[in-house]
Parts: structure tokens; C-alpha cells; sequence
């Protein structure tokens, strides 16, 4: 086995930090986990997220952050809180472009090395109960359609965890405690698909 040690930046928001989790259940920390289980020497996971952070300004942080030239892995999570702010699509797909590129540049131009996650459904959370959760899941609809859109012009992977993250209309050990975000739970089955990707890639 390779003893390249391995680096992994994960780019995103709440989701990628993990909210309300402690930090080794959120998705990248486990990810490194199950690639460390099977023998890959991966770093801990180097995260550029913040609660709250919109496409552009996870692009604005970027562009005034110093980051190694290259990682291994790269993952990019983001669009929930353009949605949550009802902020324009179409803005959102030129932040995402930028985004997309940026991280393939940061992977050292290797499109296969990056993961797009797709945007976890609020909409069917207890903190969306007063609103209109069909509302909600249809515009995250439309927002993972650029980010899979843009994935594969890309060539770069797509992995959607949106329906999964549905599941917690019917199991509430999916959601942290905030009931919005997701629990370990719910991260370990995100990393599971992301580290299978990741070994198959490496």
C-alpha cells in the first residue's frame, strides 16, 4: 500500500462543519476514517466551511485564503442558504461555476479527484414545520440540478445525499439535536458513499 500521505479539502457550509455534532462525526472527519481503515494514510480533513456561508461568500473567503496548492481530494458542498435566503439561481449557478473550477485547480487539475455533495433537504426538517416544505424541497431540487449539471460538464463525481437526507420524516436519529442538521448518523452513511468514491479514485 501507497504510503502517500493524503490531503483533503472540504469547501462548504453547516453541513460540512456538522453543526451540532462534535467535530469527528462530521462527514469529511469521518471520511478520513473509513479511508484511514483501509490503509490510505489521509491527513484530518482541512475545512473551509461557516455556518450560514452563501456560494459567494464561500467564493470571497476563498479568494482571501491561503490554501495549499494542491489536495488530493476536494470536496464542495454548498447552495442551502442562497436557498434559505431566496437569493437568485442563477447567481448561485456562476458562484457554483467558479466554485467548481476553483476546486479542480485545487485538486492539482484532476476533475476526478473532486466530489460535488448535493444539498441536504431542510424542508422536511422539524425547524421547517411553519413553512412550505414542498416549497422548499422543489427549490432544493432546482439548485442540485446545477450542481449535478455543472458536475458533469465538469467530469467531476456527483453525490446526492438528498434523498437521504429525507429519511428523517421517518427516523428522527437522523437529525442533531438542533432538529435542522443532520446527526453522525446521518454523516457516516455521506461518508460511506464519499470514501468508496475516494478509494476507487486515489
Amino acid at each position: 500500500m501507497s504510503k502517500h500521505h493524503f490531503t483533503f479539502l472540504a469547501l462548504g457550509d453547516s453541513y460540512t462543519i456538522g453543526e451540532s455534532v462534535p467535530l469527528h462525526e462530521s462527514f469529511p472527519y469521518q471520511t478520513v476514517q473509513l479511508l484511514r481503515q483501509t490503509g490510505l494514510h489521509v491527513h484530518a480533513p482541512e475545512i473551509v466551511a461557516e455556518t450560514g456561508w452563501t456560494s459567494f461568500e464561500l467564493a470571497e473567503h476563498i479568494l482571501h485564503t491561503k490554501l495549499n496548492e494542491q489536495y488530493d481530494f476536494v470536496t464542495l458542498l454548498i447552495g442551502v442558504n442562497n436557498q434559505y435566503r431566496n437569493l437568485s439561481i442563477d447567481e448561485f449557478a456562476t458562484d457554483f461555476a467558479f466554485l467548481l473550477r476553483k476546486a479542480i485547480h485545487l485538486s492539482g487539475e484532476q476533475p476526478n479527484r473532486v466530489f460535488v455533495v448535493s444539498i441536504p433537504d431542510w424542508g422536511v426538517t422539524p425547524f421547517a414545520v411553519k413553512k412550505s416544505d414542498k416549497k422548499i424541497s422543489e427549490a432544493i431540487d432546482a439548485f442540485n440540478t446545477i450542481c449535478e449539471s455543472s458536475a458533469k460538464k465538469s467530469k467531476t463525481h456527483f453525490i446526492n445525499i438528498t434523498e437521504e437526507t429525507r429519511k428523517v420524516q421517518k427516523d428522527s436519529s437522523l437529525l442533531a439535536s438542533d432538529q435542522l442538521h443532520y446527526s453522525g448518523k446521518a454523516y457516516a452513511v455521506w461518508a460511506g458513499k464519499l470514501a468508496g468514491l475516494m478509494k476507487a479514485n486515489f
